[in-house]
């Protein structure tokens, strides 16, 4: 029997696939949305790059138009907290202290920045990135700043420079670990993407941990951040993109299994026959891969949220398409397609200087993941490739002239 109220928790990308695909596929119950922030649900995407350089307004952001909720009779509670899952009463607790009943209930509360463990980062003048409001907060500082220092050289603090350097910022990135992007990529990606920015008058410099961040005396803004090796990097704007954390500590205290996330089956399914999650906030069985995964995209946020709401109409699929990911820094186009986590072969196609190649990533021939960079045509190719477990041929494989799908 279906569910009759359904409440969702969360405000993003896969809550908003969910109410899509419920109403798209027939549901006439009731559906309540519960969002933390006060603005209408938004794509987060273009928050480190077009939106925090001033170029797309916030309309744009969102993920569907205001109206869009009341014609599709969503209850939508906005800037609302949820405290606590009271499972017995099949009930949520607002931070208001009102409750909301479910018939059903999905969790998609994403993720949250990870915390710099080093004194200072409390300082005016210090921002994490997640929000729109950290967005504006953010650039409210351009007036004043001139010199930019991003802890952080993952996606996030990669965006942020690209943006800060081309709005003219003196712009610094220090990362803790020997390369930008150690944990998505391949030395060779990394060494081209950190050549980029250097060519732009980033200054990355890695194997670098931070101490502290400083306060001027005077005004007590963060004026510098301090390294472990003593160093300085003087800092009128600090950006902390350090990692993000799963949003699952009411799910946990709730008594929902958790394990760096919210543990789900392959249809979206928690610890309770009630409750789904969906989105960044959960670890899933990965068919494909044979392995639980925990996914920070847009792409896997839509498609869980979609699969969710499938489970939730009794018509349950099982979630397992390789997952991708992209990044915009300046010209250039960074996609990944599947996972190269236990990878033993790497194969580039094409070289860094063209600045259209890529990196395919074997395991005992398989291929299993690729990083193309401006290359439109071996990406789209390696989806459908990867999916199928291709064991492509390696010397026509690093033929650049040499179609992708070709290689096997």
């Amino acid at each position: 029997m279906l569910p009759s109220r359904i409440v969702i928790v969360g405000a993003g990308q896969a809550a908003a696939a969910a109410i899509d695909t419920l109403r798209r596929k027939g549901f006439t119950g009731e559906i309540a949305l519960v969002g933390e922030e006060d603005s209408w649900p938004y794509q987060r995407p273009p928050l480190s790059k077009k939106y925090l350089a001033g170029a797309l307004a916030h309309e744009r952001l969102l993920l569907r138009p205001p109206h869009f909720y009341a014609e599709h009779a969503i209850e939508m509670h906005l800037g609302r907290r949820m405290t606590h899952i009271e499972r017995g009463a099949q009930r949520i607790r607002l931070d208001d202290g009102s409750t909301l009943p479910y018939d059903e209930l999905l969790l998609a509360t994403g993720s949250r920045p990870r915390a710099l463990s080093a004194p200072g980062t409390h300082l005016p003048g210090v921002h994490f990135l997640r929000t729109v409001k950290d967005v504006e907060a953010i650039r409210g500082e351009f007036a004043r700043a001139r010199h930019v220092v991003i802890v952080g050289g993952g996606y996030i603090g990669l965006e942020v420079a690209a943006t800060c350097r081309e709005l003219g910022f003196e712009t610094t990135v220090l990362e803790m670990a020997d390369r930008t992007m150690n944990r998505v990529t391949c030395a060779e990606v990394s060494a081209f993407v950190q050549a980029e920015h250097a060519r732009h008058g980033v200054n990355i410099v890695c194997n670098m941990r931070v101490r502290a961040i400083a306060a001027d005396p005077v005004s007590g803004r963060a004026r510098a951040v301090i390294c472990e090796d003593g160093a300085e990097y003087r800092a009128d704007l600090v950006v902390v993109g350090v990692g993000v954390a799963p949003a699952d500590e009411i799910a946990s205290a709730a008594g929902l299994d958790c394990a760096n996330g919210i543990t789900v089956d392959e249809f979206c399914r928690t610890s309770d026959p009630r409750i789904l999650a969906a989105g960044d906030c959960c670890i899933h069985p990965s068919p494909h891969y044979g392995r639980q995964v925990r996914l920070e995209s847009v792409d896997n946020a839509f498609e869980q949220g979609t699969s969710a709401a499938l489970s939730l109409l009794g018509t349950p699929l099982v979630h397992d398409k390789v997952p991708w990911f992209w990044s915009d820094q300046y010209d250039l186009k960074l996609i990944i397609v599947g996972l190269n986590h236990g990878y033993d072969t790497l194969v580039m196609r094409g070289t860094p200087a063209v600045r259209s190649f890529s990196a395919c990533y074997l395991a005992s021939g398989e291929l299993i993941a690729i990083d193309t960079v401006n290359s439109a045509k071996d990406q789209m190719a390696a989806r459908k490739l990867i999916a199928a477990r291709a064991r492509p041929n390696l010397d026509k494989l690093a033929d650049p002239n040499l179609p992708l799908r070709e290689c096997l």
